[in-house]
């Protein structure tokens, strides 16, 4: 099957290259994916969660987190030029680059970006930017290595996850995501600031949801190693008997935006959002949707 060896070559290609992290009890990491930053426009999906993503990363930075992209960070089907959305988000990449300068951010490709798979792409739009209040030039993430895949090893039990975006193997976003996004920059982007939506994405289709999530249990099972993802945008952490797929969700819900947390050796699929506090008052506040889920727990 196409999907299985796709799959297959992300897990390789992770082990050849040694893109395997340890997962220990002082671990701290989180995972989002499927942020969609756009140039602020109608069409701008991630805009109105921008405060929440916000004040979410700088806690996490704060708090001594490893941050993971896990895909589709920046929306590039609909907006070709990264400069203008590096500068409609210019306070969030500048989030960003503190993770980056601690060495604690791993940004991923994904169909959306799908560019950044071309090192000489990732030199050009993210290495550097222009401060149009400066006048400078200033670097961004200089010498980035964006990731297609990447493993978490557990050190106790030695169980695996590969690490990707999640559209390895949906033919349309993989082999074909070029046809896809010429569709999107010729129409659908018009159509979304009028609020219409792409059927033929995972994300607006049960049928295609579900068949991806479905072919990743089958792979998960036959090679006994677990998937942390996005790209369907439907959070998951698995229950008790249930395959180790992990789903991050995506930033870009009406009501707010999902992630995973990998805190020592457990999971915690979290739940960011806008909360009226008191009269006239509003705050954001986090929610732990489910979990802990243990690697001693996970089924593989």
């Amino acid at each position: 099957m196409l999907d299985f060896k796709r799959l297959d070559q992300c897990y390789d290609n992770s082990i050849k290259s040694g893109d395997v992290l340890e997962v220990t009890d002082e671990t701290k990491y989180v995972f989002f994916s499927d942020i969609h930053r756009g140039d602020n426009s109608l069409a701008d999906e991630f805009a109105h969660n921008q405060i929440i993503y916000t004040h979410a990363i700088e806690s996490y930075f704060d708090g001594g987190y490893t941050y993971f992209e896990l895909g589709d960070g920046d929306e590039l089907w609909e907006y070709k030029n990264f400069s203008k959305i590096r500068s409609a988000h210019s306070d969030i990449f500048l989030l960003l680059k503190n993770f980056f300068d601690e060495n604690r951010f791993y940004y991923f490709f994904g169909n959306h970006n799908m560019v950044f798979k071309k090192k000489a792409k990732t030199e050009t739009m993210l290495k550097e930017y222009y401060d149009e209040y400066t006048d400078t030039v200033e670097e961004l993430f200089p010498g980035i290595d964006v990731k297609e895949s990447m493993i978490l090893r557990d050190s106790v039990t030695g169980k695996e996850i590969l690490m990707i975006h999640g559209h390895q193997g949906d033919f349309t976003n993989d082999q074909a995501w070029f046809v896809s996004a010429f569709l999107v920059k010729v129409f659908w982007r018009y159509m979304h600031k009028l609020g219409f939506h792409n059927p033929a994405s995972p994300a607006n289709s049960r049928v295609k949801r579900h068949k991806i999530e479905k072919t990743y249990s089958k792979w998960i099972r036959a090679r006994h190693l677990g998937i942390l993802c996005g790209h369907t945008h439907r959070p998951k952490l698995p229950e008790e008997q249930d395959s180790a797929y992990l789903n991050t969700g995506c930033c870009i819900h009406p009501r707010g935006i999902t992630g995973i947390e990998l805190i020592g050796r457990e999971f915690y699929l979290v739940h960011w959002y806008v909360k009226a506090v008191s009269r006239g008052h509003l705050a954001i506040k986090k929610k732990i949707v489910r979990g802990p889920l243990s690697f001693d727990d996970l089924m593989l």
